[in-house]
C-alpha cells in the first residue's frame, strides 16, 4: 500500500508561488508514495466554541479527515512579517484541536519555504518549525529548503522554467523520503 504525503500550501492566492510549487512536487512522488494537496481555502478562522458547542464547521471535519488519511506533510509556505501567513496558522490550530486529538501527532513534517527576495523566508521556516515541534511532528532538518526569487522560476502557465530549480526541489522531496522511511 502506498504512503500518502499531504501537501500543504500556506496561501490562498490563486497565482500564489507556494501553490504552484505544491503543484510541481506533487509530480515528484517517488514508487510506493502519493503526495495529495490538501486545499486550505474553505477554513473559516478557528473559533474554540465550534467544537465545544458540537458545531464544528464541515470544512474543519473535512480538513482534519483530509490530515488523518496522511502519513506525512510537506508545508510549502510563503513567508509574511517574517512569519507565516494566517491561513496556515490557521490550519495548524484547526487541526491541533480540540485538545487531545490533534491530526498533526506524530506525522513526520518537512518546510519548503519560498519568497520573491532573497531571504527565502528564513523566518516563516523557522516559526513553522517551532509550532510544529509543539504539535508532536518529528521534521526533517537536513537539507533545510528555501527557495529564493520564486517569482523567476515559473512560465506564465505556471511551470517552472528551470531544470536546476526542478532538479533541487526533487533532491529535497528524495531526502524527505529518505528520511521518512527511516522516521516512520
Amino acid at each position: 500500500m502506498s504512503k500518502v504525503i499531504g501537501i500543504l500550501a500556506g496561501s490562498l492566492r490563486k497565482e500564489s508561488f507556494s501553490k504552484k510549487i505544491a503543484k510541481a512536487i506533487t509530480s515528484m512522488a517517488p514508487e510506493g508514495f502519493e503526495f495529495k494537496i490538501i486545499p486550505l481555502d474553505d477554513l473559516p478562522v478557528y473559533n474554540q466554541d465550534f467544537d465545544d458547542e458540537n458545531r464544528v464547521p464541515d470544512s474543519y471535519v473535512a480538513f482534519r479527515n483530509a490530515v488523518r488519511a496522511v502519513d506525512g506533510v510537506i508545508f510549502v509556505t510563503p513567508e509574511y512579517n517574517r512569519s507565516i501567513p494566517g491561513v496556515l496558522k490557521n490550519a495548524l490550530d484547526i487541526g491541533s484541536r480540540p485538545y487531545g486529538s490533534s491530526v498533526w501527532n506524530g506525522k513526520p513534517a518537512a518546510v519548503f519555504s519560498n519568497s520573491p527576495g532573497n531571504l527565502s523566508a528564513f523566518g516563516a521556516n523557522h516559526h513553522l518549525r517551532q509550532s510544529l515541534v509543539f504539535l508532536n511532528m518529528p521534521t526533517m532538518q537536513q537539507p533545510e529548503v528555501y527557495i529564493a526569487q520564486v517569482k523567476e522560476l515559473f512560465d506564465e502557465s505556471g511551470t517552472l522554467k528551470s531544470g536546476e530549480t526542478k532538479d533541487f526541489l526533487q533532491k529535497a522531496v528524495n531526502a524527505y523520503i529518505a528520511w521518512f522511511t527511516k522516521v516512520i
